[in-house]
């Protein structure tokens, strides 16, 4: 068979087997060959060239490795690597590190609308001591939420100092972009710390009410990588925090009808990529 004939026939037999699985991406296990390239934004985009976090290092334990999503940007798993360890130097215990993104990113069957750049981390807030286990003992954990149950406010039997230092330690952090928190505990954050610049950049999100979610600015050397607009000025401590126990906040408007929006065209090669 012709090399070009050859290399289209794999190609449809990667990206068929991946469809197979859900949307295409979850399908494919290995990343795209070549030099890390970033294509598009967090919420539509992929990724060539990722690198593997692996399992386990020092301060940090990766759960759920079964889903295969602890991919990401060389300069995300250094990061992932240099804050567990400076967490683990502060005496906070092991870090369960969930998703990142899956071998080439692009759109996740279930659980995120973004992770598909391999710039985001989700980082659980679970501050209890964690015995080094295999990681097949990792694969169903269960953390309790921080908040209460309607949200307005977190729980104080749970939520801690500890809890805001190590939120404060992350987003600290050279090259991160945001923290998505659920926005009681930024309401909490607002109570204990408001007017400090680093509140800036803890942003209220649905969900994250046991973990936070890590996005790091677009890595030098990737013009392809599309950043999202900076966070407004201030501490993030006013008025629009109330907008999320409104109504509209709690039932959020479906997707209009119509085709989803298009990924970039240069993630067709990323996922058909031998």
């Amino acid at each position: 068979m012709h090399k070009a004939a050859l290399g289209a026939a794999l190609a449809l037999l990667i990206s068929g087997a991946a469809a197979a699985q859900g949307n295409g991406w979850g399908g494919v296990s290995t990343p795209a060959p070549g030099p890390t390239r970033i294509i598009g934004g967090t919420s539509l985009g992929c990724i060539a060239g990722a690198v593997q976090l692996p399992s386990e290092g020092p301060g940090w334990q990766a759960v759920r490795v079964s889903r295969n999503r602890h991919w990401g940007h060389p300069v995300l798993i250094d990061w992932v690597r240099d804050f567990a360890g400076e967490a683990q130097r502060r005496g906070f215990p092991d870090l369960w590190i969930g998703d990142l993104a899956q071998p080439r990113g692009g759109p996740m069957t279930y659980g995120h609308a973004s992770h598909q750049t391999g710039i985001d981390v989700d980082i659980w807030l679970d501050l209890s001591a964690k015995p080094r286990v295999p990681a097949a003992a990792r694969e169903d954990i269960r953390v309790a939420s921080l908040v209460l149950p309607d949200e307005t406010g977190v729980d104080p039997a749970r939520f801690t100092d500890r809890h805001a230092a190590l939120i404060r330690l992350a987003v600290e952090r050279p090259g991160v972009d945001r923290l998505l928190v659920n926005h009681a505990i930024k309401r909490e954050l607002c109570r204990r710390h408001r007017g400090e610049a680093w509140l800036r950049r803890v942003r209220p999100w649905r969900g994250h009410d046991s973990h936070m979610h890590v996005r790091l600015r677009c890595p030098a050397g990737q013009p392809e990588c599309l950043d999202i607009a900076p966070p407004p000025p201030g501490d993030g401590c006013d008025a629009s925090l109330d907008w999320w126990l409104s109504e509209e906040a709690r039932r959020p408007t479906p997707r209009p009808p119509g085709p989803p929006p298009r990924l970039p065209a240069a993630c067709a090669g990323v996922l058909a990529a031998r």
